[in-house]
């Protein structure tokens, strides 16, 4: 600040919200009006402006947007300016969705970053064709694209100009009378620097980054020197230097008037370096990843309640979460590129968070819950305990033993704008229990084993977090059918059955050993799995309703790590995924397998070894099969990283193609080892064909298509036709040098040491008819990222039931969501306004059905409540949709081929207040309601 005090002329620009926040909330009111006066000026600029600079391959896309919204908001209040360029320098790749999304769709102008494959930079510096229009979504086209500039070398200044206390470029000595002076040698060397850097651009303007990590210590040094180069370099003649920033600069570019090359797609992977592919992260920290989307389909559901509740000056609420998830989007939170006590802190914030945020979704459920109920006057406020640690089958409410009198309340919730149905699933402590719906209708349920690793699992986790043992066992899972309203919830009761009634259906357990036939069959409703009993594995994928059979096999792999000590000292770790060799994992059958089967779902156990083990989930009601994996502690102790993998693979042919998402958006086609953009040499076949995988991957032949979700980032690719692959977990022993200086090895402590962290996730998998995929998996992929949120109370006798709501939907009754269309953001602000975003799931052609213009009727969205204004806002709500139109600049671009008209939805008619959305759009509304009737109070 002191150094953009001294001198009007000088610039600086500030990227990243959270870390300036910090700064700003420490200031005087004097200085805050002083910085203040510099934004105003322009000599302070903030560009992205999101809270941070967020990672492009793994995070999801809803984050991005939430995390940008936040940024953009401080900004606007605080100075009342809007960010004009996107700087994502420092991230490993980058996404389309960045591209049209968090870059078009924000009103950004521009778009600038670092770090591109080393064989596509050279290309480009070949051809200067590092400054393009990127189109980076098929169905928005060029009514989504933004001018996108590439760094010819690094984010750092030329070789020679870096001018921190302690660098070593020599400043400029211009003292006549002191020795060294050297005015005239400083400037031909700027000079040069700048010529050879116009060779590789198009026009005469040319930018450089005067800075990099850790720099601006001292400000003033840098100054000091960049002021006398101006005023020589200028008073030479031959290149004209001054202040810039990069708004400045593309506005220079676009007065230039020059046709661009047009990219489309993305830019992953990204290698540096012929050994180095940057696709480690992609699955690096999996049970962090996970820990993010957890967190995220969280806070969405959290805002909704707290809409419905009506938001409260002095309550609990979202505030700390918003803050915790956006800083986690960062390039080295998500990415699992950071040091192992900063994703502690990390995780710790997201749990501080969580939990005011778990106390707000409790209040929010018991306001709704006693809502017009008839009981009034005995006002009980119910508690509602949630489970965290259901992911390790720790939830005690619904483990504590279930009387004769006391019936456990189960409030399930769900955050999408339709209905659905689950089958829930919560551990329990006896047999003999009962389900009944709201209406006090036994429905079916069934209780199922829990597994050992599970249990093993479960205790030491919960020890290790909560720092002591559970005081229940649980001896089951019980499951059994929800049905759901959207944006709603249902309540059901659990309690003890009575001796002679019915009671939950215990599943059939058999194993391998005892089965007959040779071949055993899974699942009770279309999808049935055929095992064989002589090998012990999947072999077939039979849908009876919809009539596909594929052959069908499931394995797990792992890839050694580098250790950096051949020729190329360049190891796995990370960031980068250098495998050293292939090793199927084989099962090592002491374990056989075992059938659980009953009403609503059928499981197969499998322990592959002492470290892997996993359940298959066929659900009646579902036609997908869901595998949960257990994997870890990794073992290590002869000296090698590993990196774990799991293939699905079937006879399909599928020509070396394969498609993977964008940030949960775009699907982008991928072919083996090829590059849109140039000639591919393949130096690591395997990692150089990873991609990142945030909500699903499939492939196709002529007749079939294959698809799998994740329940978090990962990465994975088809690196053989027909087979689909995943890297689960990776445990390694040696850095890949990119700046962390410590290993990817994490482990989890005990009071008798430490091992490798176990990890538990999911993926899924479905086999269509060719082009019957996309339905699939759009839906569950938004049911994945929004599961069902659940609450626990428990009720004295009969009366919770008669005296609460039991169902509610926040949306008119007669009324859904269309199936191509979800609700990404329903939040009350501060202003008591309410900011609502709509998001059309589907790209043009992705599925004959759903790819047309949706339609969302708002009045029906609000009901009670009378709409006064609808105002479209940009994607991060910082100005409107109209005003933000008007100021985009409308660049040329070389050899355009005539694009197809691209469909967007229209404006909303005041009166009719239908919403119409197009492939792909995502549209923001600031709405301003009415209440036109209060719950009874």
């Amino acid at each position: 600040m002191s150094a953009l005090f001294e001198d009007k002329n000088r610039k600086f620009i500030y990227v990243e919200i959270a870390f300036f926040q910090r700064w700003w909330r420490q200031q005087s009111e004097v200085m805050k009006a002083k910085v203040k006066e510099l934004v105003n000026s322009g000599q302070l600029e903030f560009i992205n402006g999101g809270m941070c600079m967020h990672d492009e391959a793994t995070p999801h896309y809803i984050d991005l947007i939430d995390q940008t919204t936040l940024g953009h908001q401080f900004i606007k209040d605080e100075f009342g300016q809007l960010p004009r360029v996107g700087w994502q320098i420092d991230p490993f790749g980058h996404s389309s969705v960045q591209a049209y999304l968090l870059g078009a769709e924000l009103g950004f102008d521009s778009l600038f970053f670092a770090r591109i494959d080393y064989q596509d930079r050279a290309k480009r510096l070949r051809e200067k064709s590092l400054e393009v229009i990127w189109q980076g979504s098929k169905s928005l086209g060029s009514t989504s694209q933004i001018f996108t500039g590439i760094f010819p070398r690094h984010y750092d200044p030329p070789d020679g100009f870096t001018f921190e206390i302690n660098d070593v470029s020599p400043p400029i000595q211009d003292d006549i009378l002191l020795f060294d002076y050297n005015v005239q040698e400083r400037v031909n060397d700027f000079v040069a620097a700048a010529l050879a850097q116009v060779n590789v651009t198009r026009t005469n303007h040319i930018m450089w980054l005067m800075g990099t990590d850790f720099r601006y210590q001292y400000a003033n040094s840098w100054f000091r020197q960049m002021d006398k180069f101006i005023h020589y370099v200028n008073k030479d003649g031959r290149v004209n230097a001054f202040y810039s920033t990069p708004s400045i600069y593309t506005d220079a570019k676009y007065a230039a008037d020059e046709r661009w090359p047009l990219k489309t797609e993305d830019f992953f992977p990204y290698a540096d370096h012929p050994n180095a592919y940057w696709t480690g992260y992609f699955t690096s920290r999996p049970a962090f990843k996970g820990y993010v989307r957890m967190i995220s389909g969280y806070y969405l559901a959290a805002r909704q309640l707290e809409f419905f509740k009506g938001r409260s000056a002095s309550g609990p609420n979202t505030n700390k979460l918003a803050d915790a998830l956006a800083i986690a989007q960062h390039h080295d939170a998500v990415s699992g590129t950071e040091r192992q006590h900063v994703a502690a802190d990390y995780s710790l914030r997201l749990s501080i968070g969580y939990m005011e945020a778990e106390k707000l979704v409790a209040s929010s459920l018991a306001f709704l819950a006693e809502s017009g109920s008839s009981t009034r006057q005995e006002k009980t406020v119910t508690s509602f305990q949630q489970c965290p640690l259901l992911n390790i089958s720790y939830c005690p409410p619904s483990e504590a033993i279930l009387s004769d009198k006391k019936s456990l309340v189960i409030v399930v919730y769900n955050p999408l704008g339709w209905k659905r149905e689950e089958v829930i699933r919560i551990p329990v402590s006896t047999e003999k229990v009962v389900v009944q719906d709201s209406s006090g209708r036994e429905i079916e349920s069934q209780l199922l084993p829990i597994s050992s690793t599970t249990f093993n699992l479960r205790n030491k986790y919960v020890k290790a977090y909560l720092g002591r043992f559970p005081s229940e066992t649980p001896r089951y899972w019980l499951a059994f059918s929800a049905s759901i309203p959207p944006l709603g919830f249902s309540t059901y009761l659990v309690s003890s059955a009575r001796q002679t009634g019915p009671s939950s259906t215990t599943s059939l357990v058999q194993t391998l050993e005892e089965s007959t036939s040779n071949t055993i069959e899974v699942g009770q409703g279309s999808l049935k799995l055929l095992y064989s009993a002589d090998v012990g594995k999947l072999t077939h994928y039979v849908n009876t309703r919809s009539l596909v059979t594929a052959t069908i096999e499931q394995s797990y792999g792992y890839y050694s790590g580098n250790d950096g000590t051949d020729k190329d000292p360049q190891a796995s770790g990370a960031y980068v995924f250098r495998p050293n060799g292939t090793f199927p994992i084989k099962s090592e059958n002491q374990v056989p397998l075992t059938f659980v089967r009953g009403p609503l779902l059928d499981e197969v156990h499998q322990q592959l070894n002492p470290w892997i083990s996993q359940i298959t989930r066929v659900y009646k009601g579902k036609e997908h099969a869901e595998v949960e994996f257990t994997i870890g502690p990794i073992p290590v102790d002869d000296g090698i990283g590993k990196e774990i993998t799991t293939q699905i693979t079937t006879t399909m042919r599928t020509n070396k193609t394969f498609y993977t998402d964008s940030n949960g958006r775009d699907f982008i086609k991928r072919i083996r080892d090829f590059r849109t953009d140039w000639d591919l040499q393949v130096n690591q076949p395997v990692a150089g064909n990873y991609y990142p995988i945030n909500l699903g991957i499939y492939v196709q032949d002529n007749s079939s298509e294959l698809s799998v979700l994740v329940d978090r980032s990962v990465g994975g690719s088809s690196l053989v036709d027909g087979q689909i692959e995943l890297m689960l977990h990776r445990r390694l022993l040696h850095d890949d040098s990119r700046g962390v200086g410590e290993v990817l090895n994490e482990t989890v402590c005990f009071s008798n040491g430490c091992e490798g962290l176990t990890i538990q996730g999911k993926y899924f998998v479905r086999i269509d008819h060719l082009g019957e995929g996309a339905k699939w998996r759009r839906t569950t992929g938004q049911e994945i990222y929004s599961p069902v949120l659940l609450a626990f109370t428990e009720q004295d006798g009969s009366n919770w039931m008669n005296s609460h709501t039991t169902t509610f939907s926040g949306i008119d009754p007669s009324y859904s969501l269309p199936d191509n269309v979800a609700i990404i953001t329903l939040q009350e602000l501060e202003n008591g306004k309410v900011l609502l975003r709509l998001a059309h799931l589907y790209e043009t052609e992705e599925d004959k059905d759903y790819s047309v213009v949706a339609s969302v009727e708002l009045k029906k969205l609000f009901p009670n409540k009378k709409i006064s204004k609808v105002t479209e806002l940009s994607l991060s709500a910082n100005q409107e949709r109209a005003d933000m139109e008007k100021k985009r600049l409308v660049w040329k671009v070389a050899g355009a081929a005539e694009e197809r008209k691209v469909a967007r939805g229209g404006p909303v008619d005041p009166a009719k207040l239908v919403v119409e959305l197009a492939p792909m759009e995502i549209r923001t509304f600031l709405i301003d309601l009415i209440h036109l009737q209060t719950f009874d109070s």
